[in-house]
């Protein structure tokens, strides 16, 4: 008898020690839960710093300002000329878009210094009296690969080249030009939003907005090019 009592004497001290081991591990995951409050709070910690850094430093870093090297008031010529924006930036006779105006079209009006414009008379004297063009920093340059046609948009299509370039026409001197480090090219590409959020149509010129455009306007169904969907319709 007393084997038997000892044996659930036994049975009982090791349901005790059973209880008080599982107790122990309990109370150690509580801790181990506490020890995870500063992990969470260093992952939110890390996390607002690699946004902040990634949304606003980065794009710092990645973007270099030059100036132009010689302002230009949009507006002030615009009034001065017949044909507003055709009268310097026009399709040659083969259809082709002049782009940029060369040195030649400034000549006639700016043989000499008008005004007292400081801007003026650096142009004057250092490329109309040298002959020398003009090193325009071009906002819209795309890669040699991108082919775009401004007839198709322009005289095909009757849109309007604030659609695509803003009110740039109305502006009294040019913007600050931001180039990318890495590619080269102008921060009017990509966009000012490293997010690829925009709210104007010409905040961004990417691949992307161009095959939004085709698809509002149903482009994909009245042009067989685009509507076989081949990359080689712009890139050549």
């Amino acid at each position: 008898m007393s084997t038997l009592e000892d044996k659930t004497l036994e049975v009982s001290n090791d349901a005790v020690n059973i209880t008080e081991d599982v107790a122990s591990k309990g109370g150690g995951d509580q801790g181990g839960g506490g020890a995870g409050g500063p992990v969470i709070l260093f992952f939110i910690v890390g996390l607002v710093a690699s946004l902040i850094v990634g949304w606003g430093l980065f794009p710092k870093l990645l973007y270099s300002q030059k100036k132009q090297p010689v302002s230009f008031n949009h507006k002030l010529h615009n009034e001065l000329v017949d044909e507003g924006c055709e009268s310097c930036h026009f399709f040659r006779e083969d259809g082709s878009y002049s782009g940029v105006p060369t040195l030649a079209q400034c000549i006639d009006c700016h043989e000499e210094v008008n005004g007292e414009s400081e801007e003026e008379a650096l142009f004057v004297e250092e490329y109309v009296a040298k002959g020398r063009e003009v090193p325009w920093l071009i906002y819209s340059r795309q890669p040699d690969c991108v082919f775009f046609s401004h007839a198709a948009h322009i005289k095909g299509a009757g849109m309007d080249c604030v659609t695509c370039h803003g009110h740039i026409g109305e502006s009294e001197e040019l913007k600050v030009y931001e180039e990318n480090r890495i590619s080269g090219y102008s921060r009017d590409i990509w966009g000012q939003n490293i997010g690829g959020f925009k709210k104007n149509s010409w905040d961004r010129m990417k691949m992307d907005d161009c095959s939004e455009c085709h698809v509002r306007e149903n482009v994909s169904q009245s042009s067989v090019q685009t509507e076989k969907g081949a990359c080689f319709v712009c890139h050549k």
